[in-house]
């Protein structure tokens, strides 16, 4: 048996490059960053100079790849994923 995704899911997940359905990718440079930079600051909890610079590549880092998402998102799932996390990262700013 095939499964039909009906039509506004089909929309919401299609890659615009390649035509398959899209969900997650493999992590690009920029996010790569931001996972060894987490990583880092939770095993290491670097005090002083050091770990306020790993907290300000980390989050420039997430915020670059939230504003790339948005703007060269392969589908509107990855746009609103993008959307979001800048969002949430904006808010916890203020």
């Amino acid at each position: 048996m095939i499964f039909r995704m009906p039509g506004f899911l089909y929309w919401f997940f299609r890659n615009r490059e390649t035509g398959a359905i899209t969900v997650a990718q493999a992590p690009n440079l920029v996010l790569w960053i931001v996972i060894v930079g987490s990583v880092l600051i939770w095993a290491w909890r670097p005090a002083g100079h050091l770990g306020a610079a790993l907290e300000i590549v980390v989050r420039t880092a997430i915020f670059v790849w939230a504003i790339d998402e948005v703007w060269r998102g392969v589908n509107p799932w990855r746009r609103c994923l993008g959307a979001g996390v800048l969002g949430y990262e904006l808010a916890a700013m203020l």
